[in-house]
């Protein structure tokens, strides 16, 4: 897997459909942000308030964040051709029965990787590293939540640097484009600042980092990017 062009081929995707990108960010963003903000006044309000929106805005924040990695990789996996064939609603259709194993892979993967960096670090990175492609394996492959961790190490098997690296470089990108953006709405009251700004960071963000999976994840399984569709003059 070569590092450059999985984010050139990412950042072709990712400028060329960045309408579509957004929307089905945005889409799943609009509640999740929404509920955060609101966990984040009531806080202020009383501990009770506070308590009862943080668990209502965790719970909805693990399934909406699940939901828009599945549906965002269905998306580059639709896209690669040149051409959106899916709309919106037709994307999260098709990712939602995943949805369930994606939750349940990917809760089991950050606590076990907490617990590794907490420990040792290395460790944690080892299994960020080796379990990367569980999500491009129970959305594009539909494997289950207990395949996709034996499937994801296979994938990355031999590649383990680059992968990392990829991972650091897109970890970089995306924070610091985050905290750009969340600059520019700095200026807002503090809940218009916590919804609006993170909704918006959130939108254009987190697009690029899911593009930049799948595509690390069809060049690892070494499926090169589908040959653009002929023009009607051809």
């Amino acid at each position: 897997m070569d590092i450059s062009n999985v984010l050139s081929e990412a950042w072709s995707l990712y400028t060329r459909f960045l309408l579509r990108f957004f929307l089905t960010a945005f889409a799943v963003f609009l509640v999740l942000d929404l509920f955060s903000a609101l966990a984040d006044v009531a806080v202020d309000d009383s501990f009770l308030a506070g308590l009862v929106w943080s668990v209502l805005a965790a719970v909805v924040g693990i399934v909406g964040f699940f939901l828009v990695q599945a549906a965002l990789l269905e998306l580059v996996r639709d896209v690669r051709d040149g051409r959106a064939d899916r709309g919106l609603g037709e994307t999260y259709s098709a990712v939602w029965p995943r949805v369930p194993a994606l939750i349940a892979a990917g809760v089991i993967a950050a606590v076990a990787i907490g617990i590794g960096l907490l420990l040792l670090i290395v460790p944690g990175l080892y299994l960020l590293t080796i379990w990367s492609m569980l999500a491009p394996v129970i959305v594009l492959e539909g494997r289950s939540a207990g395949e996709s961790f034996s499937r994801s190490h296979d994938i990355v098997r031999g590649n383990g640097w680059n992968v990392f690296g990829l991972i650091v470089i897109v970890f970089i990108l995306v924070a610091v484009a985050s905290g750009l953006i969340r600059l520019v709405f700095a200026w807002l009251p503090d809940f218009l600042d916590a919804w609006i700004g993170a909704l918006v960071a959130h939108s254009l963000t987190i697009p690029f980092a899911a593009a930049a999976l799948a595509c690390a994840y069809f060049q690892l399984i070494k499926e090169p990017p589908a040959p653009p569709e002929p023009s009607a003059s051809a």
